[in-house]
């Protein structure tokens, strides 16, 4: 397993070391060694799978302290446009994104520190997203951003299908506001 740390301090990259046969493959997909080699001790608390049309946008959703969540994300069946947005006030990087493609061919997953925001869009028919996280779901917590707020400069991938997002996170204010 390789984990990269990327433009932004504290976002992981990892690439497993895939072993494949005439049976199939095998991989881990999180070793608390490996990780803790890198400076990362979370402790995961549960893992959530969401599937996904193509076209559908889900995020840029978080929670706020002391609920504040680390992700570990990946595609387990199709592939995503992954995102996370930098919100932790006083970071060199606040509001900068950064994102990678995910998906079940490459098997590359994102480590995603508490103190940012996150989403994701399907580029295929039933994708499925595996994420562990660090603190449990807590709807008094949740927060969320626009996910097209131009001031954010996210290039979306343009698709051949409109996007397909939740009344609720169309609702979501643009970052400026919150911050």
């Amino acid at each position: 397993m390789k984990l990269t740390e990327l433009d932004i301090p504290g976002v992981f990259l990892i690439v497993p070391d895939v072993f494949e046969d005439k049976r199939g493959f095998f991989y881990e997909s999180y070793n608390k060694e490996v990780f803790a080699r890198h400076g990362i001790h979370t402790k995961f608390v549960q893992d959530n799978v969401s599937g996904s049309a193509k076209g559908t946008l889900r995020g840029l959703h978080y929670q706020i302290a002391p609920r504040a969540q680390a992700k570990l994300v990946r595609v387990v069946k199709g592939e995503a446009f992954d995102v996370s947005v930098d919100i932790r006030e006083g970071s060199k990087t606040f509001g900068r994104s950064i994102s990678v493609y995910l998906s079940e061919e490459n098997g590359k997953m994102l480590y995603v520190p508490p103190g940012f925001a996150h989403g994701f869009c399907a580029l295929r028919d039933r994708t499925e997203f595996l994420y562990k996280v660090s603190e449990f779901y807590s709807p008094e917590h949740e927060r969320g951003i626009k996910w097209n707020d131009p001031a954010l400069k996210i290039e979306w991938p343009k698709l051949d299908v409109e996007f397909i997002v939740s009344d609720r996170d169309q609702k979501f204010p643009f970052f400026k506001s919150l911050f």
